[in-house]
């Protein structure tokens, strides 16, 4: 695909998500080189007028803004409609000029519905619909979603938004990965003990319980963020960054990872109770306003992942993600194998190095042994350290770009949204039988003690 989206339609316009990051990466966008005008139709239930809606608009754009996000806004138009009533959507689409890309802002349910509805109606020529995570709610319903997907339009013409793909950070592992020869070969088996993939949030549920409790961290932020980080970080060097080269290379490894205990027991999951973090009180998560304490819905999950192929046999891969946690933490860690045999005579530091990925702050640390000062023969440890640069535009904008330019890089491909549903599908059963206990953690804490003791186990085996 070539030709640029001409009019962007937002469903679920005067949602959280549209206020918080669409809207302000938009901005990001316009304000770049890369921008270049787009027609902004935002539709919703809610009864507005197109003054109020440009407003706004013109908020979001504020964190970045520019003369063409002023244009955009001042032009971008409001539209009251149902997303999942098929006439409805009939009519906004009358409304927009040239190509569309329609952007599914709202939950996993109710993109199930709005696919349903356009079924009932003829879509114009080259529409790209963009839909975001989570995609569908379990396999079954991704694959379903897939297959009535592929009957309105082309894959090339769907773009499954995961904006941890358009964060610089994390584009950053493909640089570093395959531009320096020191570090490709040292990632495999061999050489690694164990590798883990971190995001800790300071933040608690901030009055989206309508969404969260109904998913949980294992499937908010593991069962996409991290696992498109894992693939990232895991995947054999591809030919090229295209599209198809590199999600391609994404779904080859994906398909060689499942739970490291095939019964989803390799894991763990807690919710946070009440707690204070930077002086701020907490109530429990079960406390918290709109939250149902029957679901037992974790807020900190932590799972253990195995790669069947050559690279990778037997490493285990430790991925974490919670919230109301006591410090903010976006990372991935590699912990090397200790070197086979120390020379006798050398003494001091030993044990594993680390090669340290920090996605926020962008740095990279790398240690090393390296004989001391004083004492030639005692091994001291160094660490290398580094800042990595931040691209031109935010997490959202690199999306959007994608998007309007008709570029489905970072975009994740059907099949892959279906392999990590896969793969998270074991811990979801066994949490549901009750095979893992549900923890608590105090707000503010790092999360349940006992959890480092039975990693520890589990890496070791």
């Amino acid at each position: 695909m070539t030709d640029r989206i001409d009019t962007l339609i937002i469903l679920g316009a005067g949602g959280d998500l549209t206020s918080r990051l669409l809207l302000p990466g938009l901005a990001s966008l316009l304000a770049s080189s890369r921008g270049d005008a787009v027609t902004v139709l935002g539709v919703d239930r809610a009864e507005i007028t197109d003054a109020a809606w440009q407003q706004k608009v013109s908020v979001a754009f504020a964190t970045t803004p520019s003369p063409l996000g002023t244009t955009v806004a001042e032009k971008s138009r409001y539209l009251r409609g149902d997303a999942t009533d098929a006439d409805d959507l009939r009519r906004v689409l009358g409304e927009a000029q040239g190509r569309i890309a329609l952007y599914f802002a709202l939950p996993p349910a109710v993109t199930i519905l709005v696919v349903k509805a356009l079924a009932k109606i003829d879509l114009p020529k080259g529409i790209v619909f963009a839909l975001e995570k989570p995609f569908g709610t379990d396999l079954a319903s991704a694959r379903a979603l897939n297959r009535r997907l592929e009957t309105l339009v082309p894959e090339e013409q769907v773009f499954r938004v995961d904006h941890f793909l358009g964060k610089s950070t994390v584009l950053n592992l493909l640089g570093l990965r395959f531009a320096n020869r020191i570090f490709e070969p040292l990632l495999s088996a061999p050489n690694v003990e164990k590798v883990e993939i971190t995001f800790d949030e300071q933040l608690a549920l901030e009055g989206r319980a309508g969404y969260y409790d109904k998913a949980g961290a294992l499937t908010d932020m593991i069962q996409s963020h991290l696992l498109l980080v894992l693939a990232l970080t895991t995947m054999e060097p591809p030919a090229s960054v295209d599209a198809d080269d590199l999600r391609g290379g994404m779904a080859q490894v994906l398909r060689a990872t499942r739970a490291w205990e095939k019964d989803g027991t390799s894991s763990h999951r807690a919710h946070y109770t009440a707690g204070e973090i930077d002086g701020r009180t907490l109530p429990a998560y079960t406390a918290e306003e709109g939250v149902d304490p029957a679901r037992g819905t974790e807020t900190l999950a932590e799972v253990t992942l195995a790669i069947d192929n050559w690279r990778w046999a037997g490493v285990p891969f430790v991925l974490r993600s919670g919230k109301a946690l006591g410090g903010a933490k976006q990372e991935v860690v590699v912990t090397l194998k200790d070197v086979p045999h120390l020379p006798k005579g050398l003494h001091g530091q030993s044990g594993p190095t680390q090669l340290r990925i920090s996605m926020k702050p962008a740095t990279l640390e790398l240690d090393l042994r390296i004989n001391g000062e004083d004492d030639p023969f005692v091994l001291e440890k160094v660490v290398l350290a580094s800042d990595m640069r931040s691209g031109e535009l935010n997490a959202y904008g690199e999306v959007l770009a994608g998007l309007l330019d008709g570029d489905p890089t970072l975009s994740v491909r059907g099949d892959v949204a279906e392999e990590c549903w896969r793969i998270i599908a074991p811990f979801v059963r066994a949490w549901s039988d009750g095979a893992v206990p549900l923890d608590g953690y105090p707000a503010g804490s790092s999360g349940p003690s006992s959890w480092h003791r039975r990693t520890k186990v589990i890496s070791a085996e």
